[in-house]
């Protein structure tokens, strides 16, 4: 096996696209934001997006199926909050691009630093 290759298994790469696919939507990373902050209800989200309740839902559906929020019954009131879980896993896998960017800026700032200033100087 080549150097930094692994072998994942079909139900997390699979888990890996769903959360990917859910966090493409810029309205459901709005909803993720707002989660941040606390748990919330569905007419809290509503108010907060300006978007009609029926599309909430439907981005929460989407959201609760790539494991991103859990929802907590309350009589007749649905609280939804943040599952960090997924995003930890995200951040995990971007661990070795954000050393491999870091490596490559740097490079950059050490060449930026040994050029020669606008005066010729070094």
């Amino acid at each position: 096996m080549a150097l930094g290759a692994f072998i994942f298994h079909v139900s997390y790469i699979a888990d890996m696209a769903s959360t990917f696919e859910a966090l493409a939507e810029p309205r459901r990373r709005e909803i993720l934001d707002l989660l941040r902050e606390r748990e919330r209800l569905v007419g809290d989200l509503v108010t907060q997006l300006r978007l009609a309740q029926p599309t909430v839902s439907k981005h929460l559906k989407v959201l609760r199926g790539a494991g991103l929020v859990d929802v907590r019954h309350d009589a007749q009131r649905r609280w939804y909050r943040l599952r960090p879980e997924p995003l930890a896993e995200i951040e995990a896998w971007l661990a070795p691009y954000r050393r491999m960017w870091d490596t490559s800026l740097d490079a950059l700032e050490r060449h930026l630093d040994a050029m020669p200033d606008e005066k010729g100087q070094s």
